[in-house]
């Protein structure tokens, strides 16, 4: 890992998944902690809604959360934007499954609806 920084060689790109690493490498924290605290820094910022929730997966698994502070989690990380229409549009879910798969559905459904206007605007 010295010799990539020394090299200037970034796979990280923040200093909190950079310190992660290096707890992760040299045993500074048990799994479920390091998962918890990747948990608790991400965020979708700009990222599609489908690499932020395969980001999301990967991190939940072996954070020992249950669902519903999964669920939470999930809600706190999301754009703005798709939990407030998540809440708004039907009866909320306790399963984090359901939180996964209902953006991916939203994002998809407004970008083929931004994909029509866009054609129909053409002709």
């Amino acid at each position: 890992m010295l010799e990539d920084l020394e090299a200037g060689v970034l796979e990280h790109e923040t200093v909190g998944e950079f310190l992660v690493d290096i707890r992760k490498k040299v045993g500074g924290e048990d799994k479920e902690s390091v998962k918890i605290a990747e948990l608790k820094k991400l965020e979708q910022e700009g990222k599609i809604i489908e690499k932020f929730v395969q980001e999301f997966r990967r991190a939940a698994r072996g954070s020992r959360y249950g669902e519903r502070p999964l669920v939470e989690e999930f809600k706190r990380e999301i754009s703005i934007t798709i939990c407030q229409r998540l809440i708004e549009s039907e009866q909320q879910s306790d399963l984090i499954e359901q939180w996964y798969d209902r953006p991916i559905t939203l994002d998809r459904n407004r970008r083929e609806s931004r994909r029509k206007e866009e054609r129909l605007r053409e002709q």
